[in-house]
């Protein structure tokens, strides 16, 4: 997967946990909590998604890795790079 792959997929997870949020514009280096309504249940959400979808697991000291896209795209391509790009939410 590319970099804007991931990007894509992240904000695909978003959309599918939090429907009701505008993931379009998202910046790259702010917080995600800081742009979108996100609780804990959702971060959480986002990395069970993160595993069903892709198998890749997040363990909890790396949490805060991605805490913002870039931060998302740093931590997961390298364990992302050999995977598809999955979609369910968005329409790209």
């Amino acid at each position: 997967m590319t970099r804007d792959e991931i990007v894509i997929a992240i904000k695909d997870i978003i959309s599918t946990i939090a429907p009701d949020e505008a993931v379009g514009s998202l910046a790259m280096d702010v917080r995600l909590r800081d742009q979108i309504e996100l609780d804990s249940m959702d971060f959480l959400d986002i990395v069970m998604e993160l595993r069903k979808r892709y198998g890749v697991q997040v363990p909890e000291e790396d949490y805060m890795q991605l805490a913002t896209l870039q931060g998302c795209v740093d931590y997961l391509g390298p364990k992302l790079e050999s995977k598809s790009l999955v979609l369910t939410a968005l329409k790209v």
